[in-house]
């Protein structure tokens, strides 16, 4: 059956057309888009896109924060026939964003007006390159530049030359295989790869998340992830489009900190049923959220933390647990929400039922604290290649600590390092099929090869299934710590709890390629360690204060505060302290807050040479000392 994107939306239109589709806040006011009024703008810059020269099978870029354009610029490019490339605003212009428009083969770039000098400044070095459409109104206009709005004026002569049925044959004429997205990945080697999604890679997996979770037109939810993810789009927008409800995009500031800032705010305004989240921002929320109660004096803490604990307790880690006992507790479950907890989630809007997150693993710490103030957040697990929802978890069906139950339909089997198949319980590569595996990556089919075989998805990831049926997902398979006798573990949740639990380091990195002991990269946290009191500008300092670290390292120890959590020989023994933290701006985290282990074993070679000599295992060696000074 024929169920392309563009079906979904006319279907969605018939049957949904006077409801608000887009939400954007324009100055003090949110603007509510009907469906219908969505498919007329889609339609008048669908006919302009065709207008200018956009053939069936071309490649277009997206470069622009979230807002109702970008979506109805996506909508208007498959209506052309062509094929979205969306880029991140994060990128930068001389490396990442040349490399995707000139891999991407991008003929046509729209673009906000922010991200429009990026554009300009690499303009001459895309041959490809026909018009470049901005979609804020310009004094001036460059060569090959047009506004988005005279782009949609030729639209609507086209549209009066040309009957509707000519113009929707382009559209009609995709079929579920044809191409939808080119999106590229972070990137964990030198170049970054292009993930291509069809029609029915997108449609099937919202299907597929939608067995999952039930989702009707009446619901709402605030976008706060950047569109250009495949995230975004499956369970931010095309969900919610499948199903007749509201999308709203936070409000675009003039930096992205004053748009970073808009988010609580917009929250609030809009109401929403559920938000995509990430760790980062969940923590954020929290911190927010205790010192708000922290303000209002003692009394309101302790009854925070009494509320949070009963609620904590009687909801447990898992709605499949018999609650025996903790039922006696509902009485006061009711009570705390009533006078406190209510309260506490009108900060979110008041109808959040729940925050589903994607990205980087959720510790099961922050998982607790907001099913202890009734705003339950749910670990999913997903990537690019299967365009991206794998499993998660939801109200009727979670466990925390794993990713959830699959969506529906999809094949998933547990693979050791020979390809076979592992046992229920074991853990190993995670392998899916499915309707929503991508088709390939643009122009790479050695990469693509080595990916999909007999139309399995390998996804370099760790994990094992439960008898219950559900997914955990433990790290990077082809990150795993590798001991000199061949025994393998994944580094991920060492590396988290360290971050976590040990105030005076940053980010870390374990290492260990087929050695007796583990070792460690670490960006320490020089505030905290000024904090206590140890001066940096000395040597003396900086020889107190790396033992600090170490001492820290050692409450994982035996005998220590966090004693066999991990097993030891797994411990960091000795470590390298760095001076420049990962980040994005140096490729050594991508876009999704993960590490690109590669890039960074790379960087930092001579370093974990250097750990496991003589003299590298000492303390206060040149490096450590060098990189607090």
């Amino acid at each position: 059956m024929k169920k392309t994107i563009i079906d979904v939306f006319e279907n969605s239109v018939r049957c949904y057309a006077q409801n608000t589709f887009l939400m954007e806040k324009v100055g003090t006011e949110w603007q509510h888009t009907s469906y219908e009024q969505v498919r007329q703008m889609v339609y008048r810059l669908g006919a302009g896109l065709q207008s200018i020269g956009v053939k069936k099978g071309d490649n277009m870029a997206l470069l622009s924060e979230g807002r109702n354009m970008w979506i109805v610029s996506e909508l208007a490019m498959f209506y052309a026939g062509a094929v979205n490339v969306p880029l991140s605003i994060k990128l930068e212009e001389k490396n990442d964003l040349l490399f995707r428009l000139n891999h991407g083969d991008a003929k046509f770039i729209i673009v906000s007006g922010q991200q429009l000098k990026k554009v300009r400044l690499i303009a001459d070095q895309l041959p490809l390159l026909q018009k470049i459409i901005v979609l804020d109104e310009q004094a001036e206009y460059g060569d090959k530049e047009v506004s988005v709005q005279e782009v949609m004026r030729m639209g609507d002569d086209f549209l009066s030359l040309h009957s509707m049925d000519e113009f929707l044959s382009v559209g009609k004429s995709i079929e579920n295989d044809d191409l939808a997205t080119i999106t590229y990945t972070s990137g964990t080697t030198a170049d970054p790869k292009g993930v291509c999604l069809t029609h029915r890679n997108y449609t099937a997996n919202v299907e597929q998340s939608l067995s999952r979770v039930t989702i009707d037109s009446t619901w709402r939810t605030l976008i706060i992830l950047p569109l250009d993810h495949c995230f975004a789009h499956v369970v931010g927008f095309y969900v919610m489009m499948m199903q007749g409800a509201s999308v709203a995009t936070v409000q675009v500031g003039r930096t992205s900190m004053e748009t970073l800032k808009n988010i609580p705010l917009n929250i609030k305004e809009v109401k929403p049923h559920y938000i995509l989240s990430v760790p980062a921002l969940a923590k954020s929320f929290k911190k927010n959220i205790e010192q708000n109660i922290q303000n209002q004096g003692a009394l309101a803490s302790l009854l925070f933390s009494w509320g949070k604990t009963i609620r904590q307790t009687y909801f447990g880690e898992s709605c499949m647990d018999n609650k025996g006992v903790r039922s006696l507790l509902w009485p006061l479950v009711k009570l705390f929400d009533k006078i406190l907890f209510d309260k506490v989630r009108a900060g979110f809007g008041g109808e959040l039922k729940f925050f589903v997150g994607g990205g980087a693993l959720l510790d099961k710490d922050l998982q607790k604290f907001y099913i202890g103030i009734g705003i339950p957040m749910f670990q999913g697990y997903g990537l690019s290649e299967a365009t991206p929802v794998i499993s998660t978890n939801t109200p009727t069906f979670y466990r925390f600590g794993s990713s959830g139950k699959l969506v529906e339909p999809i094949e998933l089997k547990i693979c050791g390092a020979d390809g076979k198949e592992l046992p229920l319980g074991e853990s190993g590569e995670i392998v899916v099929k499915g309707e929503n595996v991508m088709a390939g990556y643009w122009k790479n089919p050695v990469a693509t090869a080595e990916t999909v075989k007999g139309g399995w998805l390998y996804t370099g990831d760790l994990g094992y299934m439960t008898p219950e049926g559900l997914l955990f997902v433990k790290g990077r398979f082809k990150s795993l710590l590798i001991s000199s006798d061949g025994e393998k573990y994944s580094p991920e949740g060492i590396e988290e709890s360290l971050v976590q639990l040990c105030p005076t380091i940053d980010q870390v990195m374990l290492y260990n390629n087929q050695s007796p002991t583990t070792s460690a990269l670490i960006v320490p946290n020089k505030q905290e360690l000024t904090r206590k009191g140890f001066d940096l500008t000395s040597e003396e300092g900086r020889r107190a204060a790396i033992s600090a670290i170490n001492l820290e390292i050692s409450a994982f120890r035996k005998g220590g505060e966090y004693a066999g959590l991990f097993p030891e020989r797994w411990l960091p023994s000795s470590f390298i302290l760095l001076k420049e933290p990962f980040s994005e701006q140096n490729h050594m985290i991508n876009s999704t807050m993960k590490m690109v282990r590669g890039k960074i074993e790379k960087a930092y070679a001579e370093q974990l040479a250097f750990v496991y000599t003589p003299e590298g295992k000492k303390l206060d060696n040149e490096y450590n000392m060098n990189a607090l000074a």
